[in-house]
This record gives C-alpha cells, sequence and structure tokens, in this order.
C-alpha cells in the first residue's frame, strides 16, 4: 500500500481524499495557493507546502511546482481529485516519468478520451452509439461556422478538451452563431489550453445518464452502476443521483455494456466515468472522464464501497476488490453540490468570509463532504463548490425528501448558496416523477426563487431577535439590573415601546415592540394592528458536538458540529412560530420554514450615507479577470449591448450597456484582474433631440 499521498487539489475534494487516506494510514500532503494558505483542506492535511500565487497557471495547474512539492515532502503518489490537472495526460506522464505513482488512470488512457474529437471517432468504431456532428481537424472559425450550418441547428458547441460543462454554448438561431463560436473558442483557450471546439446534434430535452467503471493492472473491469445527472445550470450538474430512475432493465443492462465497451477500448485503469444523453429509447456517447466524479459520492452511497479506497488499492498494485457479480446495490441516493452563487441574482459566484456555516448533520442516511468552514476565505479564483450534501434512502422519494430537509438545515452568513434553491426543486413533483431533463432548469428555473414579499411575521421575528441581542449583550458586558441601563422599553409605572427599521431587497419595514413593566407584550408590523406576543424564549449557541451513528451505505461516521448561531420561539397571536437567527454587523440572518431572509437593521444612530458611483460608470459586481474587451473607446453602442466579459469563478459574465450612449473612457484590458466593485469603463448616454 502507499506510504504517503500528495493531494494535487483543494477544497472538498482534497478533504474528501485525506478522510480514506488516513483510515488507510497514509501520510496526506496538500498543496496551497496564496488564496488558500488557511484553507480547510491544509489544515487536514499532515503536511502541506505552498506552490504560488492565486492564479490556477501558477499554482494548482502548474506540473512542475506540483512535481517540486512532490519531491519535497517526500510524497510517494500523487492523487489529482478532478478539474485542474485530473485529466491531464502530460502530467499523468509527468508524474510516472518522476518515478512517482499516479493515482488514476495511465497517460495513454486520458489522451485518448482527452479530445472529444478524436473519443467520439474511436467510440463509433467500436459500435458505441455516437451523436452526428462535426469533430474535423479545420478549426478555424470561418469553417465552424459552414459546418455547423450543414450540421443544422440547433446545435452544441464543445470545448474539444477539458470537461464540467465550461465553454459549451447551445446555438438555436444562426444569428447566435459567430458569437457562440468566438466565447466557446475563448473560455476553451483560458480554461484548457486548447481552441478545438467539437460541433454536435443538439437533443433539446434528453437526460443526462453515466456508468461508473473501474478497473485494474490485471485486466479486471467491472461497473459499479448508473446515475442520473439531468439536473444542471449552465451545463453544470448540481443534483445527482444513483441508480438513474425510470430506464428500463434493458436499456441499464446496455447503457452498462456500452460502458465497460468504452474502458476495455482504451486500457482503462482505475475510476472513470462514461456519460451518454438518454432520449427515452435511445441513449449516445458523450465523453468518459477519466477520473473520479464529483457526484462519486451517490455511488458510494447505494453500493456500501469506497472508491477512493479502490483507487488507492489499484494504485498499489492490488486486483480490484470485488467482481461484478459481487457488488451489490442499496437503495437510492441523491447529492446536492451546494455553491456560492446567489440565486436570486442570476446565480452570480460569491466571495467572501464564511462568518457563518454549518453544515446539516451526519445522521438520519444524510452525509457531508464540505472544503470550508465558518471563518474561512471563499476565494474567487476558483469554482464556486463548498461542498456536497448527500442522502440515503431505501426510496428515491424518501432520499429527496431527507435532502430537501438537510439543505433546509444548512446556515451560510458571508456568501450567498443554492441551498435552498435546490431544496425547492427536489421538492417539485416534476423532479419527483422524473419528468425532467437537462433542460429543466433553464425552462423552469424562475419557479424555485424565493419569496418575492417578506413575510410580516419574519418582521416580527426580526425586531424580537434584535431586542433579544441587545439584552444579552447588555448582560455579557457586566451590566447590573438597572432599569436605566436596560435597551427594553422600560417606562416607570407606564407602557412603552421600541421601534426598529430594516431593509429587505430595497425596501424599508417599521416594527414596533410594545412594553408592559419591561415585558414585550405585543408587536406591531407596518401599520398593521398589534399583535399579542406571549412565550417567548430563545436558545444561545450550545457548541455541542453531535453524536456519531453508525456507518450505513459508505457514509461516514459523524464528526463534531457546533451551532453557532441562536433560535427564537414565540406565539404570535394564535401562532406558534420559531426560527434560527445570526447577526453580523447591521445585518440579520433569520431562517425560517426552509426560508432565508437577510435583513439591515437600519440604526438612525448609526445611519452611514455612501456616495453612488459616477454617473455613466459600469462596475464589475465581483472579482475576476477580464475575458474580452468588445467596445472601443468612442463607439456608440446601444442598451444591452455587451460591452466586455468578466471570468470569474470559471464563469463568463457579459458587462451591458444599460443604456444607449457612447463608451467615453475603459479601464481594463483583456487579461486584467479587476475587484469587486471595480469601474470597468465610463459611458456617455446619448443626448436627447
Amino acid at each position: 500500500m502507499i506510504k504517503s499521498l500528495l493531494v494535487a487539489n483543494r477544497g472538498e475534494i482534497a478533504c474528501r481524499i485525506f478522510r480514506t487516506a488516513r483510515d488507510l494510514g497514509i501520510h496526506t500532503i496538500a498543496v496551497y495557493s496564496d488564496a488558500d494558505s488557511k484553507a480547510q483542506h491544509v489544515r487536514e492535511a499532515d503536511d502541506a507546502y505552498r506552490i504560488g500565487p492565486a492564479a490556477p497557471r501558477e499554482s494548482y495547474l502548474n506540473i512542475e511546482r506540483i512535481l517540486e512539492a512532490a519531491r519535497a515532502t517526500g510524497a510517494e503518489a500523487i492523487h489529482p481529485g478532478y478539474g485542474f490537472l485530473s485529466e491531464n495526460a502530460h502530467f499523468a506522464q509527468a508524474v510516472a516519468d518522476a518515478g512517482l505513482v499516479f493515482v488514476g488512470p495511465p497517460a495513454k488512457a486520458i489522451a485518448a478520451m482527452g479530445s472529444k474529437i478524436v473519443a467520439k471517432a474511436r467510440m463509433r468504431a467500436a459500435g458505441v452509439p455516437v451523436l452526428p456532428g462535426y469533430d474535423g481537424s479545420r478549426q478555424d472559425l470561418e469553417h465552424l461556422q459552414t459546418a455547423a450550418l450543414e450540421l443544422g441547428l440547433p446545435l452544441i458547441i464543445k470545448p474539444a478538451s477539458g470537461g464540467g460543462g465550461k465553454g459549451m454554448r447551445i446555438v438555436r438561431e444562426k444569428g447566435e452563431l459567430a458569437d457562440a463560436l468566438a466565447g466557446a473558442r475563448r473560455l476553451a483557450e483560458s480554461a484548457f489550453g486548447d481552441s478545438a471546439l467539437l460541433l454536435e446534434r443538439f437533443l433539446p430535452a434528453p437526460r443526462h445518464v453515466e456508468v461508473q467503471v473501474f478497473a485494474d493492472t490485471h485486466g479486471n473491469f467491472v461497473h459499479l452502476g448508473d446515475r442520473d445527472c439531468s439536473i444542471q445550470r449552465r451545463h453544470q450538474k448540481l443534483l445527482e443521483e444513483a441508480p438513474a430512475p425510470a430506464i428500463a432493465d434493458d436499456v441499464r443492462a446496455r447503457l452498462r455494456a456500452a460502458a465497460l465497451t468504452v474502458a476495455r477500448e482504451i486500457g482503462y485503469v482505475s475510476a472513470g466515468t462514461v456519460e451518454f444523453l438518454f432520449d427515452g429509447r435511445d441513449f449516445y456517447f458523450m465523453e468518459m472522464n477519466t477520473r473520479l466524479q464529483v457526484e462519486h459520492t451517490v455511488t458510494e452511497a447505494v453500493t456500501a464501497l469506497d472508491l477512493v479506497e479502490w483507487q488507492l488499492r489499484v494504485a498499489s498494485g492490488e486486483e480490484l476488490p470485488l467482481a461484478q457479480d459481487e457488488i451489490e446495490f442499496y437503495g437510492h441516493a441523491i447529492e446536492a453540490r451546494v455553491c456560492a452563487e446567489d440565486p436570486e441574482r442570476d446565480f452570480l459566484p460569491s466571495a467572501g468570509e464564511l462568518h457563518l456555516l454549518e453544515w446539516p448533520s451526519h445522521d438520519g442516511g444524510v452525509r457531508v463532504d464540505a472544503g470550508f468552514a465558518t471563518g474561512d476565505e471563499v476565494p474567487a479564483s476558483y469554482d464556486s463548490l463548498l461542498g456536497k450534501v448527500i442522502a440515503w434512502a431505501p426510496e428515491r422519494e424518501e432520499a429527496a425528501t431527507r435532502l430537501a430537509n438537510a439543505l433546509e438545515r444548512l446556515y451560510c452568513v458571508g456568501v450567498q448558496t443554492n441551498a435552498r434553491w435546490l431544496a425547492r426543486v427536489l421538492r417539485t413533483p416534476d423532479f419527483r416523477d422524473v419528468r425532467h431533463s437537462i433542460a429543466f432548469l433553464q425552462e423552469r428555473g424562475g419557479d424555485f426563487a424565493g419569496p418575492t414579499e417578506i413575510n410580516p411575521v419574519w418582521l416580527a421575528l426580526a425586531a424580537l431577535s434584535m431586542q433579544e441581542g441587545e439584552v444579552a449583550g447588555w448582560r455579557s458586558a457586566g451590566g447590573f439590573r438597572s432599569p436605566w441601563a436596560a435597551s427594553d422599553g422600560f417606562t416607570p409605572n407606564l407602557p412603552a415601546r421600541v421601534d426598529y427599521g430594516f431593509t429587505w431587497r430595497g425596501r424599508e419595514h417599521s416594527v414596533a415592540l410594545n412594553f408592559t413593566r419591561g415585558h414585550i407584550t405585543s408587536v406591531a408590523v407596518g401599520t398593521a394592528a398589534p399583535t399579542a406576543v406571549a412565550g417567548l424564549s430563545f436558545s444561545g449557541s450550545g457548541g455541542a458536538p453531535a453524536g456519531d451513528f453508525p456507518a450505513i451505505a459508505g457514509f461516514p461516521r459523524s464528526r463534531p458540529v457546533t451551532l453557532a448561531n441562536r433560535s427564537i420561539a414565540a406565539n404570535l397571536g394564535n401562532l406558534r412560530v420559531q426560527a434560527r437567527y445570526f447577526r453580523h454587523g447591521a445585518r440579520l440572518h433569520l431562517w425560517v420554514a426552509g426560508s432565508h431572509c437577510e435583513l439591515t437593521f437600519e440604526d438612525p444612530r448609526l445611519k452611514e450615507f455612501s456616495t453612488t458611483a459616477a454617473h455613466g460608470g459600469l462596475t464589475t459586481p465581483l472579482p475576476g479577470v477580464v475575458a474580452a474587451v468588445v467596445a472601443t473607446v468612442g463607439q456608440a453602442v446601444r442598451a444591452g449591448e455587451v460591452l466586455m466579459v468578466i471570468e470569474a469563478m470559471k464563469m463568463e459574465h457579459s458587462i451591458s450597456a444599460p443604456h444607449d450612449g457612447t463608451v467615453k473612457t475603459i479601464h481594463f484590458s483583456r487579461g486584467d484582474r479587476v475587484p469587486e466593485g471595480s469601474q470597468l469603463l465610463e459611458l456617455a448616454p446619448t443626448a436627447a433631440p
């Protein structure tokens, strides 16, 4: 068995690999960039080595720096995780040439699938069903445009290298084609260093199904079942499940057999995933991911196997632990990818310090693979994935309910997350009845947005929470019980009230707490009549560790979980309500009945006035890198026209003109780094006639 392991990755996958390595008695080594010097994966490793600045090309994509780290720390093997260099054949070969063990397939197998163009041609020859498309060697944009029109619309453009849906563009109209090809090429060059593109017939509403395969160096091949990953946004998987639901037994058998054909054809070793599009009757080969997948956890849950352990054993020269007829499947599992992004702002990536990140507890068939914790910084330089929540149950419906409930027990302050948005997706009848496809979120994504109006009950709870915070702060400061020092509306022998003001999504709301003899007796929201308050109670942050539960279906035993926020419960009239709350500065966060509400406390004593941006200025909503400057100084533009493209967290964001005008100044060039809130350019409005 390998004695020491360097993980050439970061975040939750590095933490996940370390967990199994520790169980096997393997010494663990982390690598980190300047942006990750205090990251969780660094804290959890036995040793850690700095490999460069935040930019991936200078750190996590720098092969020589990673090999230097391996030599300096005495690593025997390198695990690439997923993303970054995990499907880079040059890296796998460089590791082998350095006399180290690469925990993954041989370089020639990665190369065979590294180009989708070559892979599809090879699989077509092997008899695996493949969609029609263009995979020729002529790659100039003019020829690609001609080939696309010959293939017919709609079609999908894909980078020939890489994976994860990055750089893909769907084209439905002829007028979209030129911009889509140029955008796909830009991202292909930026993300994968390969500008080649593949064109493929676009199926408007297929499902994405895949098969987990495994092979060793002794010629043994097995599959570990199938998965469905059809809930996607911008080609990024968000919900994954095993087994793939609503597939006929004969189709499932052919699907698994085709995946094994693919693996054998390229002489595969280690864990790999063969991905297909399924239109309800037939399936078509898309690509093979020559690495461990993000969604490997659901396969672990339904097989009670540890796929990372299998990888390490195979890399050590051992045979596969089980033969095909020894692999059994139990129940159903679903995984949710919890990302730092804001569903209320078109899923804009979110970065910053995590003032609070409390994951759901590991119990009742729930597992969490996390890469971040309270106090960590979410960098803008990398993928937005914070961690994964996985639920297992005997039946699919129960697993979906269990996962939705778990996501609603995730509490985060500092960045926005998609957790509660995903919980609403899990509860929709279309998902429960398997009426979804890869187009589901594009067509229905807006249905899962949060509330558009604030509930008056939430405002009442907010004021009660703020009042408790005032009293608790006074007590913790060592105050004696003097009515003159209290902030509870005390007035000798008379009723009194305390007014609170909150802002939610730009709208101000007022709440009044009415006191009698120092006790809250009623609350009034806005101009509504007061509601009686009774049975008011609070609970603090206990900090007690959660109990362990027996490992089931591949789930690890739980780790201690501390509750860093507080709870409130109150009788408002005849209604009993309760919530969790957390205050950070002037921000108050409430979690009520599966919803998250962020309020700004408007204290008239501390009111701050901020200057607005210069008239006509355009600012970036998050830190990133300028991917393209489309406009030029002096150019006349129309409202909605794209002026600049910013790349952040591996996604492109277009900066568009808010009105007709003329570009006066451009402050950044292609390749420049831009901090959040930077003024990118100035646009003079068109003068009225």
